[in-house]
């Protein structure tokens, strides 16, 4: 009997798409391949060896992007470009080099996947220094907005999104030949939930006879509760899911609403699937995780916030693909909704349509099936480097004040 195939996961906790799609992949291949592989999901910022401000970031992340989201849309603009990004390039081949190594080693992988693009760098400097590379796979987690980081580094797959994406990707300078159009993987229990919306109700305690909006919030949800208060007031037959994602001050919040709708409120769910199942349309802001969601469930949106920068791309896309709306206030919400629901729902069955079409409820099954046959082929041996080569390299290193080792 062979010898199980050892997948490893990176990933990282700056917002949550990227720790969502590798959580979603580790259940692809758990459901599909079983007890021929091992599955290992690492954080790669939180490894002793990376820098202490670098760990930081992911927390950075979500107050800048909450309390400074000028700030941050300056940042993100700044260094999107090939030389900024080239630049990053270098930084994380070097400060990331440490613990990328130790990971790798350690767990001695026949397949990487990483759902977050700073460790794509780190992993191509190991792989000349050991003259082997372990097949790589990037899984990129916006649809539109791209960052120029993820186009940086050197993986055997780079998966997309879009067309768009792939455009872009081989306009940076990725082979096309090693970009797909794939889709952000989503948790197979979405593909895999066979209920109907009205035996999903029944089972949520929910009311069947009404049409039933989910609003998903969080920290960085700023306009979530004064959308919800429009529609709680509207007297149009809704009936609400509101889940505050682990944000305790937004679920005492959304608890303490005088609802004149039926509503449930949830804290943190681990059953969204089933949520989503249940409902027919989604309040929200576009980060990549929810959109993605959203549309595997064949559930239109209405973005009620968004964070400057790639949740605007995300949002342009659902929007132009006939399946979302922008709501810049809380009385184009109420607006929208009601144009959704006249004539007995007919423009949102049309949305809920389009939302399908754009969806890819498989993807992560599809992924594993790509990173399955990679890591089948086995290693690629490289080259040694030329003496040139190795010296620029560890110049590199010293102007970082890091000890080259070979």
């Amino acid at each position: 009997m062979p010898e199980p195939k050892r997948i490893l996961i990176l990933t990282a906790d700056a917002g949550f798409g990227h720790r969502s799609a590798a959580n979603a992949l580790a259940e692809a291949f758990e459901e599909a391949r079983g007890g021929a592989c091992v599955v290992e999901t690492v954080n790669g910022l939180d490894h002793p060896k990376t820098p202490a401000w670098l760990k930081r970031s992911q927390s950075d992340y979500d107050r800048i992007a909450r309390e400074a989201a000028d700030l941050y849309k300056l940042s993100y603009d700044l260094s999107d470009t090939l030389l900024v990004s080239r630049m990053m390039d270098n930084a994380m081949r070097v400060l990331l080099f440490r613990a990328m190594r130790d990971i790798v080693l350690g767990f001695k992988p026949d397949v990487v996947i990483s759902t977050y693009p700073l460790f794509l760098a780190p992993l191509a400097a190991l792989y000349t220094l050991r003259r082997e590379a372990v097949p790589t796979v990037c899984v990129v987690t916006d649809l539109v907005t791209v960052h120029h980081v993820w186009f940086t580094g050197e993986p055997d797959l780079l998966v997309v999104p879009t067309e768009v994406v792939r455009g872009l990707a081989i306009g940076a300078g990725v082979r096309a030949e090693r970009v797909e159009v794939i889709g952000i993987p989503v948790h197979p229990k979405i593909a895999g939930e066979k209920r109907g919306k009205t035996e999903a109700r029944e089972a949520l305690g929910w009311r069947r006879d009404l049409t039933a909006l989910l609003a998903v919030g969080s920290k960085r949800v700023g306009k979530l509760e004064s959308s919800l208060e429009a529609l709680n007031h509207s007297a149009l037959p809704l009936q609400a899911a509101a889940v505050a994602g682990g944000d305790k001050a937004l679920y005492e919040r959304l608890s303490s609403i005088g609802w004149h709708i039926p509503a449930r409120v949830y804290d943190f769910v681990d059953d969204m699937p089933l949520l989503m199942r249940g409902s027919d349309f989604v309040l929200a802001k576009p980060g990549g995780l929810i959109v993605t969601e959203s549309l595997a469930a064949g559930l239109p949106m209405i973005f009620v916030d968004m964070i400057p920068g790639q949740e605007t791309g995300n949002a342009d896309y659902v929007v132009s693909g006939g399946a979302g709306a922008i709501a810049t206030s809380p009385l184009e919400t109420l607006e929208t909704a009601f144009h959704w629901l006249a004539g007995g729902g007919r423009l949102l069955a049309e949305k809920a349509a389009n939302a399908k079409s754009l969806g890819r409820p498989r993807a992560a099954f599809d992924i594993a099936d790509r990173a399955w046959a990679l890591a089948e082929a086995g290693p690629e041996k490289r080259e040694p480097l030329a003496a040139a080569a190795l010296a620029m390299l560890r110049d590199l290193f010293e102007s970082f004040g890091e000890r080259f080792e070979e």
